[in-house]
């Protein structure tokens, strides 16, 4: 079906993208942040609609004009008249194309930054070391990315690796880019500890969670249970000599989140404060979500190694992302951080299952 680029719809859409545009020169949106990150949000998403509505009209303007040139053509300018005529209806087909995809329903989370959860599950000290080689796998593809990351707090294992790590990622597209890792991840190797050269299997899960702005999530202190404890490192022994690690429990829910890095219990908080809103909000989006279809497994499941999303072979140099049958033999290149090839067929699935959906 085609789209009409001059219908009262997109004359709406641009007329929302010139307020906005207005109210972000103007200033008056800088003294609200969550109000200056919405509005920038919404700018992006109606630059998109609007660039392309823009190039459908000069498409269609264009495929005009040669239409009306090739009817008074000769034989020897008609070939070149056609080619035009071709090539406009390629460029329609193709815009029209990307506007039916921006202007279906969009994820409530895009546009966001995210809080990265990475926890050793099963496997003991193994699973710890692998958890901290997805650490450094998503670092690099950050990097890569030219986003900003700021670790909100972690705990060290006794080899080494990490029994935990939390890490907020910031930049343009990172919640449409990273919202598939969240899951179990499966590693099989010959572990370090393992001296007769037998290969293991061991798991660590992954959590993505959209970051919450305030207005979003509005947190009752009196639901709060706030506890101080001293910090720790490898094996259990204190790396501080004040009270300044805290853990902060939600009544309501049980969730309980703990925070040690700093040295100030504020700042500590703080970093836990952010991480329960983004819990929060995941929460109440899938209880939304469940009411309105059947109830959804959650991100890590219970972290085992059969509930897998991807494995990691490092005998094979191989890496198999089992929602969408993609295996690639290049696991050394994913572990630097060259994933988008696993992201960009994630999202396109994604997408596919999105339009059949929404299809009549």
């Amino acid at each position: 079906m085609s789209i009409d680029p001059y219908s009262e719809r997109f004359e709406a859409l641009a007329a929302e993208h010139a307020d906005i545009e207005a109210r972000l020169a103007g200033g008056d949106l800088a003294r609200d942040r969550n109000a200056f990150r919405q509005a920038t949000r919404r700018y992006k998403q109606l630059s998109e609609i609007t660039g392309r509505v823009d190039a459908l009209r000069a498409a269609l303007e264009d495929r005009d004009a040669a239409g009306e040139l090739l009817a008074e053509a000769t034989p020897s300018e008609a070939e070149s008249m056609n080619a035009e005529v071709a090539d406009a209806d390629r460029r329609i087909a193709a815009l029209e194309a990307e506007l039916t995809e921006l202007l279906a329903p969009r994820d409530p989370n895009e546009g966001k930054d995210v809080i990265v959860e990475i926890r050793g599950a099963e496997g003991g000290e193994e699973a710890n070391l692998f958890a901290r080689e997805l650490f450094e796998m998503y670092l690099a593809y950050a990097e890569r990315q030219g986003w900003t990351v700021d670790v909100l707090g972690s705990q060290a294992s006794d080899l080494g690796g990490i029994t935990n790590v939390a890490f907020t990622v910031a930049g343009d597209d990172v919640w449409r880019r990273l919202r598939f890792e969240g899951g179990p991840h499966r590693v099989q190797r010959v572990p370090e500890t393992e001296s007769q050269g037998r290969i293991h299997t061991s798991s660590a899960t992954v959590s993505v969670l959209a970051e919450a702005d305030e207005v979003e999530v509005q947190i009752d202190e009196a639901d709060l249970q706030v506890s101080v404890f001293r910090s720790s490192g490898p094996g259990g022994q204190s790396v501080n000599t004040t009270d300044s690690a805290v853990r902060v429990t939600h009544k309501p829910t049980g969730l309980v989140v703990s925070m040690q890095d700093e040295k100030s219990q504020l700042q500590n908080r703080n970093k836990a404060l952010v991480v329960l809103r983004a819990r929060l909000l995941r929460l109440e989006q899938e209880r939304v979500a469940a009411e309105a279809s059947d109830q959804r497994r959650s991100q890590i499941g219970r972290g085992g190694r059969s509930e897998k999303i991807r494995t990691y072979n490092y005998k094979e140099n191989r890496v198999t992302d089992h929602r969408v049958g993609l295996t690639l033999y290049k696991l050394d290149r994913v572990l630097a951080g060259d994933l988008d090839e696993i992201i960009e067929a994630l999202a396109r699935h994604d997408r596919e299952q999105a339009l059949a959906t929404a299809a009549p």
